[in-house]
């Protein structure tokens, strides 16, 4: 039997649709929770998303302590003195509430509440051995999929890189979706998180490791975002539209997290960690330069792409399908705001050495769908200056 065809498909338990973050108290006491660590970011708590969490949890009699020092791009610190709480105040059971970095730092806390080690020392594909204590996510914004993936980011500010450690250990338990969080996100982060979900539809989609499951969440997540993100970004108080947007952010988690991403994401992590930048701009900065990289790997699969986008590519030649795609991409990025370049941030020639090593260690890069070494990823980041 060849082990390399073979493919699993691992999900949470979710909850989609308006009001479901109201269910969280009923069902932290299903899971036998006791008391819950809170894990939030003070946007959110300012947003009033925490406050009626924990009021679900104070309804269902459960006691909580609310963590909320966590940074737009969760630092290993961060982790760590949030599961020295965790362990000092007797908790049992994380809440998260926001987007990808309270989720993320929730996960690294439970990781190290139950491994005993340092966060950065789980970096890397199943290097967490032991069960975590039990995760519900109320995610707040539309993009990171980190409340239903078997991935946790964390930064490392002494090494200026993000570093991925991927688990089926670091799955939550439960994902209350709830749309109508998304009516506190501003346009730039709608974008931001939008572009970040479209990347990963398009990345698990050609990725070396995609599966026919994978490939029905990756689709729907291109179409939706596609459809539906220029007009949340002009409306942001259009709900309907709202909803389109966080079913295609659920789509796209599901499908990353089992066809695991590609140099996108590889390349985005090293840069977001370098300067500390919104992970979804990021993955704009880069994504039609890496498309641009993989197409002849998997020409047909970004023809389906394409057609996910809303591009009629009948009776094109094989060279007009390719423009019309990466043109496609380009045009989106520009339409909500993120059309910048990478100079533009701060970014030099001298930085791009020291970008493309780290990339080249980031386990994402593993299953691009085109081999690429440090030359290459060289040549995208100078492509994206």
């Amino acid at each position: 039997m060849n082990i390399q065809h073979l493919r699993k498909f691992l999900a949470p338990e979710f909850v989609f649709g308006v009001g479901s973050r109201h269910l969280v108290g009923r069902q932290a006491r299903n899971l036998g929770g006791r008391k819950a660590l809170v894990v939030t970011d003070p946007g959110v708590v300012a947003a009033g998303w925490t406050r009626e969490v924990c009021a679900s949890l104070e309804e269902a009699g459960i006691v909580y302590e609310v963590f909320a020092a966590v940074s737009p791009n969760p630092r290993a610190a961060e982790v760590m003195a949030g599961a020295e709480i965790f362990h000092a105040t007797g908790c049992d059971f994380l809440v998260a509430v926001g987007g990808g970095s309270p989720i993320d730092c929730a996960k690294g806390i439970g990781v190290v509440s139950t491994g005993q080690r340092h966060i950065l020392e789980f970096q890397g594909v199943d290097e967490v051995r032991e069960a975590m204590p039990p995760l519900i996510c109320i995610p707040t914004t539309a993009g990171t999929g980190a409340d239903v993936s078997q991935f946790a980011i964390i930064a490392d500010p002494a090494e200026r890189v993000k570093v991925a450690i991927v688990s089926a250990a670091v799955v939550p338990n439960l994902s209350l979706v709830d749309p109508q969080t998304l009516t506190s996100m501003d346009p730039y982060l709608t974008a931001c998180t939008g572009l970040d979900a479209l990347t990963h539809g398009i990345e698990a989609f050609v990725s070396s490791a995609h599966s026919p499951m994978t490939d029905l969440h990756a689709l729907e997540a291109i179409r939706l975002v596609a459809t539906h993100l220029e007009t949340a970004v002009r409306e942001p108080t259009n709900q309907e539209v709202r909803s389109q947007l966080m079913l295609g952010s659920l789509h796209a988690g599901l499908a990353f997290s089992n066809a695991i991403l590609g140099a996108t994401h590889a390349m985005a992590h090293s840069l977001g960690g370098y300067l500390d930048l919104a992970h979804g701009e990021c993955n704009a900065l880069l994504l039609d330069h890496v498309a641009e990289f993989n197409f002849s790997a998997a020409p047909e699969r970004f023809e389906r792409i394409g057609e996910a986008l809303g591009l009629d590519l009948r009776g094109l030649n094989a060279g007009q399908r390719r423009r019309a795609i990466l043109g496609r991409l380009r045009g989106l990025k520009q339409a909500v705001g993120l059309g910048r370049h990478l100079r533009e941030l701060g970014v030099s020639l001298g930085d791009v050495g020291s970008l493309s090593r780290k990339a080249l260690r980031d386990a994402c890069l593993v299953t691009n769908p085109r081999r690429a070494g440090r030359r290459d990823l060289e040549v995208i980041y100078e492509e994206a200056l």
